[in-house]
């Protein structure tokens, strides 16, 4: 790979494959960490990219790839097993921010980013591809390897759960 083309895909899209990151694991070093980890399987894998997709979306795919490495591995570890991680059904659970980065959220990033944490896997990925990172619905399904219509009723579920449990905790704050 020359090195001229991965500075320019590091230089283009590094700020967007960290945000995503941080989003999923909640913890700069450990984004940090995979976002190292994403540039060096580009490096070594950038003379198979066919460019059936935009450099953006396998990059994207990459840094998926990455993140779900990085769950499966951590519930291993935390489970002392040999469990499989079902990506579709299981929460991906993070640590908390740092009191830093929570108190430079607003109140209701910080309700949405909460309420994240209840989504599956699948969920939440896709809120935020599709709302956090502005991913069209065919970049995510790209990235994903999934259909349009996958995405789509992923991201409706999503938004349903989302919406009965910012709901929820609107009626408890009321209440109290």
């Amino acid at each position: 790979m020359q090195e001229s083309i991965f500075h320019r895909l590091y230089d283009t899209y590094h700020q967007d494959v960290f945000n995503f990151l941080i989003y999923l694991v909640k913890n700069r070093t450990i984004a940090e960490d995979l976002s190292h980890e994403v540039y060096v399987r580009v490096l070594k894998s950038y003379e198979r990219f066919e460019g059936k997709s935009s450099e953006k979306t396998w990059l994207f795919s990459i840094a998926k790839n990455v993140a779900i490495d990085y769950f499966r591995k951590k519930q291993i570890r935390d489970r002392h097993s040999f469990t499989t991680f079902d990506w579709e059904t299981e929460q991906l659970v993070s640590p908390v921010p740092t009191p830093e980065q929570f108190m430079e959220l607003s109140d209701q990033m910080r309700q949405l980013l909460a309420a994240l944490e209840v989504c599956t896997g699948d969920q939440k990925m896709v809120i935020i591809m599709r709302y956090m990172q502005e991913l069209t619905i065919q970049e995510t399904a790209d990235v994903l390897g999934w259909t349009e219509g996958k995405v789509k009723t992923t991201q409706h579920r999503a938004l349903k759960k989302l919406r009965e449990i910012l709901q929820k905790n609107d009626g408890e704050e009321a209440n109290a």
